[in-house]
């Protein structure tokens, strides 16, 4: 562990980008809106004359042009910014980028917000190996703190019925997950509801069976389909309209027994209070690497915890980093975990009979494999 004299005058020297493009576990996998075969890994290594380096990232579909948007904004904008300043300095370093006069005029989410989150994390990342400790001890977390896994990479659109119906009884039955995620959007809405019978029939009903339909359906068409999965004992309904339709998914959450999760769409904690206040969603959802990184994933947490609502963080880092936020936020029982990216971690997430195992090496998990970046990465620029 740094002196507190060397803490106190470390200081950021240097800002590397990169992407990496990680195959899917599948030849290639679908939901009701997107299919792909690799997941996008823009990020960003930030270094100190203290000779740490902080690791961060944020999740995308792999579209090398898009990726790119990322990293230049983290090396052109937030970069800029950075140099020279104290990495500990968490909370004032996430203000002045996130309220930045001229960045904020040019988007306050998307593109802005992901950047905004790779540094916030490897910010984290670095604070926590100053400290010497995993950042969910930073964070406040009890070595005591459970928290329940669940496994969304064997619920594919694309799979046909026996293939979902085997991949769901291998995660219960051989990997010991308790709760299972499947998606459901097909152009045949009574074929979703044949595959969640299906899939219920093989689990058993001791198992937690969630469904995504990933902002596929509209009125009265979502009212119609989230009806019915009621009589299958469904924990949740994730995303059943539009993201950004607060009037229509308040309607639903009141229409419907089952409850109504989302957030993975949502790019700020403003957007998540206006759900929140509106009653729209039951299980939320903030995703750390679309949001303003950990530091803004943890008001989310704050502000649905404080309205009595469990959290359950949507895994663009593949749990990868929220798994520290969720060992040490009190509201979050609850993580999805999708195993495409783990292998390129110097600590890659443990997952025994379906809790989280936790993360013992300094830091916020984030180190890559020099191995990873060699086979998986993409030219920034």
């Amino acid at each position: 562990m740094y002196s507190a004299l060397l803490v106190a005058a470390m200081i950021i020297t240097a800002i590397e980008t990169f992407i990496m493009h990680v195959p899917v576990t599948r030849d290639g996998i679908a939901d009701s809106t997107h299919s792909i075969t690799h997941w996008g890994m823009p990020g960003v290594m930030i270094y100190t004359d203290a000779g740490q380096i902080g690791y961060g990232f944020t999740g995308t579909h792999a579209h090398l042009a898009s990726d790119r948007l990322i990293t230049s904004c983290i090396a052109q904008c937030y970069g800029e910014l950075l140099l020279g300043e104290n990495p500990l300095e968490i909370e004032k370093l996430w203000s002045m980028m996130a309220y930045n006069p001229p960045l904020q005029w040019v988007g306050r989410a998307g593109i802005m917000t992901m950047a905004l989150a790779a540094v916030d994390i490897a910010l984290w990342d670095l604070k926590a190996k100053v400290a010497g400790e995993p950042l969910w001890k930073t964070l406040g977390g009890s070595e005591d703190a459970e928290v329940e896994m669940y496994n969304t990479d064997g619920g594919w659109l694309n799979f046909e019925l026996q293939m979902l119906v085997d991949d769901a009884k291998r995660l219960v039955e051989e990997e010991g997950y308790r709760s299972i995620k499947m998606k459901v959007g097909k152009e045949d809405f009574t074929e979703d509801i044949r595959r969640v019978e299906a899939v219920r029939a093989a689990v058993g009903p001791g198992v937690k069976l969630m469904t995504d339909a990933n902002g596929r359906w509209r009125m009265p068409l979502a009212a119609e389909v989230a009806g019915r999965l009621k009589d299958y004992d469904v924990e949740w309904i994730e995303e059943p309209l539009w993201h950004d339709d607060v009037r229509g998914h308040t309607e639903l959450a009141a229409a419907i027994k089952t409850p109504v999760a989302l957030g993975e769409m949502l790019y700020s904690l403003a957007q998540f209070q206006e759900f929140i206040a509106a009653g729209a969603v039951h299980f939320v959802q903030p995703d750390a690497t679309r949001l303003g990184g950990i530091s803004e994933a943890w008001q989310v947490s704050d502000a649905a915890h404080a309205a009595g609502l469990p959290v359950s963080p949507h895994a663009g880092d593949m749990a990868q980093a929220q798994a520290h936020l969720s060992l040490a936020h009190p509201g979050i029982s609850l993580l999805e975990f999708i195993p495409w990216i783990k292998d390129c971690f110097v600590e890659p997430l443990r997952i025994e009979t379906g809790s989280l195992r936790s993360p013992e090496q300094p830091g916020a998990g984030t180190t890559l494999r020099a191995s990873a970046l060699e086979r998986f990465g993409k030219p920034s620029a």
